[in-house]
């Protein structure tokens, strides 16, 4: 998905501003973007389940020209799911093969991704990096997929965040930065306008606890600074930053007025018609 559209009210950029100027730390204009995860959710999602949801979704009017909206979906109903949505919305992978082409049985590598027409995946997120109960995926791992997906071509949302019990030992920001400086490593300058960061602390996924607006505003702040330091500070003004872990449709509008927040990955809420409204809280 290339950006070429406007800017949202955080800023007056034109939307070739909103990608290319050289700016200032935190002077950029930048599109929200939201995800939704709802056909996936949990893995419960079947055909019928999906032809209503998705019908819903369809007749639900136009979206904001600030939004872009993203669709996250199980590999399995991509194709589907690409002939029956409106085409205001992209679809996302929920992973990408970790590896090219070759003999990796259940793997999907970026390049079929892209010959299957998807333009997006998820990296690193949460679930994936905690491993089911087994050994989860490492830093490295996740840097390699995104590093696939990016040189094929794709846009990604990289996943990072912290357990609770880090976030109570005040290791947050380090925990993050972790996470981040592997995938940092592997991006090429030019790359980034395909890279959204995902914030999403563990303890606030499906859990009906979000974080505040204040620690989600600080937490982002910092991720925007320290790539300001580790990349650029025009990278660090135009990459958007969005949040994630119990957003709905009443902490939606409290979130999205923060500056440094720049739109939602969401869950459970984009199982239900509120979805639309937190999709509008971007005008």
């Amino acid at each position: 998905m290339q950006w070429y559209y406007r800017p949202n009210t955080k800023s007056g950029r034109s939307p070739q501003q909103c990608r290319y100027v050289e700016a200032d730390y935190g002077e950029l204009g930048r599109l929200s973007v939201l995800y939704g995860r709802f056909l996936s959710y949990q893995c419960h999602w079947l055909i019928l389940n999906i032809t209503v949801q998705l019908f819903l979704l369809n007749i639900l009017g136009s979206f904001p020209q600030t939004s872009e909206v993203v669709i996250a979906v199980p590999a399995i109903h991509i194709s589907r799911i690409q002939s029956m949505i409106r085409p205001d919305i992209s679809i996302a992978a929920e992973d990408v093969g970790v590896n090219g082409m070759g003999a990796y049985t259940g793997e999907h590598s970026a390049a079929m991704l892209v010959d299957a027409g998807v333009k997006w995946t998820l990296c690193g997120h949460s679930e994936r990096r905690g491993g089911f109960g087994g050994p989860g995926e490492s830093k490295e791992i996740v840097a390699k997929k995104a590093s696939n997906a990016l040189n094929a071509g794709m846009s990604i949302s990289f996943c990072i965040g912290e357990q609770l019990t880090e976030r109570e030992a005040g290791k947050t920001y380090d925990v993050l930065v972790e996470q981040l400086t592997p995938c940092v490593d592997v991006i090429s300058y030019d790359q980034w306008s395909n890279v959204v960061i995902a914030y999403e602390p563990v303890w606030a996924i499906g859990t009906g606890v979000v974080a505040t607006p204040e620690q989600a505003e600080e937490t982002h702040k910092q991720i925007r600074r320290w790539i300001s330091t580790a990349v650029s500070p025009s990278v660090a003004a135009s990459v958007r930053i969005v949040y994630g872990g119990s957003v709905n449709g009443r902490n939606c509008v409290d979130l999205m007025a923060c500056p440094n927040i720049d739109g939602f990955l969401v869950g459970g809420a984009s199982l239900k018609p509120e979805f639309v409204n937190i999709i509008n809280c971007t005008i």
